[in-house]
């Protein structure tokens, strides 16, 4: 559910069309004095123009560009998210890249970048463009796909950026304007207006499920960029539209992100408090079986053995109405309260057990890789010299010196595969030749390459003097590390 979409597949694509209407041989009509313009319509009128505001924010909106690494074990479309963003996968067992494009916008003057985590996951390099014409490669700092909320970071020489800032989520009331702004198909630094719709909805995404609606118009390519309110202020991250043009969009709130950010910045990820128990939401009718004076809460079905929840005492049945004295209207409402707490946090429950509120005091644990994520380090994927450059390597030995078709084994590093659009493909590598040099220093092993391209810092390049198989020639390749 991606675009994060319903049933549209989110390919980013770039074409647009445009129809226009001739009205022949008819006069225009003439507009109705505003003396006869009913109350509403002047109202209409007078609105005050949103260009103020536009200009006010657009430049710290920008457009993030990702070449990704897709598995593609089957054909048609994958279950990865970025096969549903980016396209299907092709045919085969081999890895596959894809390209596209999203949205973005800038929170640090420092470079760091708010976007949504289908946008860069898996991503071998990534590329921000301002709205200003100036582009940089950006790194992922931290991502987590259970809200689908990434930060990543410029790189190189970054002064002067424009920013925005997170506003309260909490205080805007469904019926105020909001404004998206985003690279819809490609198209940069598109705006469009609307209302909020609704809060708090649960379209099934994930666990944490507690999106804003808005008909703002939001489209493929959207994804990541922000959500404001009329002071300016980011109020939602843009991440899921319903597919069939139905005009119904929706963002994580960015009370949620501002829970979130200072995690995946320094840590990379999230790690979420754990109860271990499983709930259901009260009802009315089912408050009435259990003779409770309430309505709203998460019932208690299970209790996991062991779990911070066994060791605290719930039981069974059990009615949880509030948190550290933050009420509980849900099942999910509690779900997401008790995620955002650290593990270790003492917490206290007021419940119903039997009829009678009682508080009861709970040590949080760690919630588990339930979804079998993973966690990863911050920057795990450049820790490779295929995931930084695009080149996959091997040692050259006796074995595959006669099998690469070298005549004789001269150590090295021999190219064994190249992501197509890569930086390694841009240089002319091909699979099959053997780099011997590396900055005018000898090369012996894969290790010592890849130490190499990991040593070379962003924007530099490296100069690689190459073999090809069964010539006598070397030549020399420039290889531009992002």
């Amino acid at each position: 559910m991606r675009q994060r979409n319903f049933r549209v597949r989110s390919t980013v694509v770039a074409a647009v069309m445009v129809f226009s209407t001739v009205a022949l041989a008819q006069p225009a009509a003439p507009l109705p004095a505003t003396g006869n313009l009913q109350p509403e319509t002047r109202a209409a009128q007078a609105l005050p123009s949103l260009a103020p505001l536009v200009e006010s924010v657009k430049s710290a909106v920008v457009n993030v560009e990702v070449v990704a690494k897709v598995s593609s074990s089957r054909g048609g479309m994958g279950d990865s998210p970025l096969d549903r963003f980016f396209g299907g996968g092709r045919g085969g067992s081999r890895e596959n890249v894809r390209q596209g494009a999203g949205s973005g916008f800038i929170v640090d003057p420092k470079g760091l970048v708010l976007t949504n985590n289908h946008v860069v996951e898996d991503a071998v390099s990534i590329s921000v463009k301002l709205d200003d014409g100036r582009s940089f490669p950006a790194e992922i700092l931290g991502r987590d796909p259970l809200t689908d909320v990434a930060v990543i970071k410029l790189k190189g020489k970054v002064e002067g950026l424009p920013v925005v800032g997170l506003g309260d989520s909490d205080a805007v009331k469904v019926g105020d304007w909001v404004l998206a702004i985003g690279n819809p198909f490609g198209l940069a630094s598109s705006v469009s207006l609307g209302i909020l719709s609704a809060k708090a909805r649960n379209i099934e995404a994930g666990p944490y499920d507690d999106f804003l609606q808005t008909d703002a118009a939001i489209n493929p390519g959207n994804s990541g960029g922000p959500l404001f309110n009329m002071k300016g202020e980011v109020i939602g991250i843009n991440t899921a539209i319903v597919g069939g043009g139905t005009g119904i969009g929706f963002s994580v709130p960015s009370n949620l992100v501002k829970a979130l950010v200072p995690m995946l910045e320094k840590e990379g990820a999230v790690t979420r408090g754990y109860l271990g128990i499983q709930i259901q939401d009260l009802t009315a009718d089912l408050g009435k079986a259990l003779n409770l004076p309430v309505t709203e809460g998460a019932i208690i079905n299970d209790v996991t053995s062991g779990s911070p929840s066994a060791k605290a005492g719930l039981k069974l049945d059990d009615v949880v109405v509030a948190i550290d004295g933050q009420k509980v209207g849900s099942a999910n409402a509690l779900t997401r309260v008790v995620a955002l707490k650290r593990p270790g946090t003492v917490s206290t429950l007021t419940l119903y057990r039997n009829g009678n509120k009682q508080d009861l005091k709970v040590t949080l644990g760690t919630r588990p890789d339930i979804e079998g994520i993973g966690k990863r380090t911050p920057r795990e994927t450049e820790e490779s010299s295929k995931a930084r450059v695009g080149v996959s390597l091997s040692d050259l030995d006796a074995r595959t010196a006669q099998q690469a078709g070298f005549t004789r084994n001269e150590g090295g590093a021999l190219i064994t595969d190249v992501v197509p659009g890569s930086p390694a493909e841009r240089a002319d590598l091909a699979p099959g030749m053997l780099v011997v040099e590396a900055n005018r220093k000898p090369i012996r092993s894969a290790e010592e390459l890849a130490a190499a391209i990991k040593a070379t810092p962003s924007g530099g390049t490296l100069l690689l003097r190459v073999l090809a198989p069964g010539a006598n020639s070397r030549f020399l390749r420039a290889l531009k590390v992002p």
